[in-house]
């Protein structure tokens, strides 16, 4: 089993609890035209006292670590807790929405999607709406540099101002939140903006797909 596999497990895991989830990040992109390779799933989890108990079953002892206890510490913290799995010494780490206040409306607004996994198998899932996604993409530009986000980003917004999603971009709503961020990730998205409807108007395929 490799990473994106048993992050796929705990998502599964989550859905047969009926505990409240949204994956967020490149793999949630996935369905919104990003295609480059993604190792982990971002989760955030709004987890409550039923749940402990019932995560932790679907991970037993001894050859995982998913203890209820730490689980609902870390939940009432706000602190990011792992399971891990200890045969293959692999972890998914899954994020409180307490942690990330700022997700609340996102988490609101979630759908469920269809995936598939490694072996093309299909799946579904709570997922992030594009808007969301790319919000978190500029706050984690913002956070890292790193020029993966942009480039995701555009993938993104391709995808979605040429029709193929029947989701669409708000664009306010990430201009918005772009100037909250910051002036210097506001011009990133401006600049990513540009570049997609430059694309998109030539009636080019992106380069970075």
């Amino acid at each position: 089993m490799d990473m994106l596999d048993f992050y796929v497990r705990v998502v599964k895991a989550l859905d047969e609890i009926a505990a409240p989830y949204m994956i967020v990040g490149a793999f949630g992109g996935t369905i919104f035209g990003i295609t480059r390779a993604t190792h982990d799933i971002d989760i955030i989890v709004d987890l409550h006292e039923k749940d402990f108990e019932a995560l932790s079953q679907k991970f037993p002892l001894p050859r995982y670590y998913a203890d209820p206890e730490m689980i609902k510490n870390s939940v009432e913290m706000g602190i990011m807790f792992n399971i891990i799995d200890s045969s293959e010494g692999i972890k998914a780490d899954l994020v409180p929405l307490k942690r990330q206040p700022d997700y609340q409306i996102a988490f609101d607004l979630r759908i469920r999607e269809a995936f598939t996994d490694n072996n093309a198998e299909p799946f579904e899932a709570w997922v992030a709406q594009p808007t969301d996604i790319i919000i978190g993409k500029l706050q984690a530009w913002h956070e890292g540099r790193s020029n993966k986000h942009p480039d995701d980003i555009f993938a993104i917004l391709f995808f979605c101002l040429r029709g193929f999603s029947s989701y669409q971009v708000d664009i306010e709503e990430v201009a918005e939140q772009a100037a909250r961020i910051g002036p210097e990730t506001l011009d990133i998205w401006l600049k990513t903006l540009a570049k997609a409807r430059n694309e998109i108007e030539k009636g080019d395929t992106p380069r970075k797909w």
